[in-house]
């Protein structure tokens, strides 16, 4: 009524955060990592199947793929340094777009690695040969690797990124198997050295993989403590 004291009148009106377009944008910047991540995640496993299957077709695709994650590197770059350059940001804030910076680098040269392999593909004729044990048990491996990566990401999971960063001293070994597997088999077969090189070649670019993985899991524990990990022994953590 026209007169009487409104009861809200000395209530306080929620204030906006200063911050909340850019906790919005970084939030924004973090799933499109994620998604970037997942793409690249795609691409090795599709580089993987093309291999085993001497898909060459498929192989091309990978290759053609890999160019979509290259133009999302440069504007998810693009992005951080804009923030970074308009919004100044400090602490853990600063810490999440060097994250993210760092992230992006290391997904696009997992894409590189996948057309790599979908390159070694195209130089394999049919029939399908028989694959190092070893090598099959890398490319087992890493793609699991990288999901429990994403979901570490996602989930801001220190200690399976502390698992994830220790698990690449088993990639280098299972590279060192490869090595004397195919070595072996160019010693019985020497016609076959010309195979058995671009066998090796795959090794390296899935032990270069992991190498990328581990990077990633040591950003992750930066991100959230603070801690730079990255020129210390990795080893397990100690059990709880």
């Amino acid at each position: 009524m026209p007169g009487q004291p409104d009861p809200n009148e000395h209530i306080p009106k929620p204030v906006a955060s200063p911050n909340a377009k850019f906790d919005e944008e970084l939030a924004a910047l973090r799933r499109r990592l994620v998604r970037e991540a997942s793409m690249a995640i795609d691409l090795l496993v599709s580089a993987l199947d093309s291999l085993w299957d001497l898909d060459h077709e498929l192989a091309r695709k990978v290759r053609h793929l890999e160019d979509e994650i290259d133009k999302e590197e440069v504007e998810i770059e693009q992005e951080c340094l804009r923030l970074l350059t308009l919004e100044r940001p400090f602490g853990h804030d600063m810490r999440q777009l060097a994250f993210c910076l760092k992230v992006n680098q290391d997904i696009e040269r997992v894409a590189d690695h996948a057309a790599s392999i979908a390159k070694i593909c195209l130089k394999i004729d049919p029939p399908t040969p028989t694959w190092p044990t070893t090598l099959r048990e890398m490319a087992d491996r890493i793609p699991v690797t990288c999901q429990e990566l994403v979901r570490a990401v996602v989930n801001s999971d220190i200690e399976t990124a502390r698992l994830i960063r220790a698990g690449d001293k088993t990639i280098d070994q299972l590279d060192k198997g490869a090595f004397h597997e195919i070595r072996e088999m160019i010693e019985v077969a020497p016609y076959n050295a010309g195979l058995g090189m671009l066998m090796y070649r795959i090794s390296r670019e899935l032990e270069r993989v992991g190498d990328l993985l581990g990077n990633i899991a040591e950003d992750i524990i930066y991100l959230e403590t603070g801690e730079i990990v990255r020129h210390t022994t990795r080893k397990l953590p100690p059990a709880v």
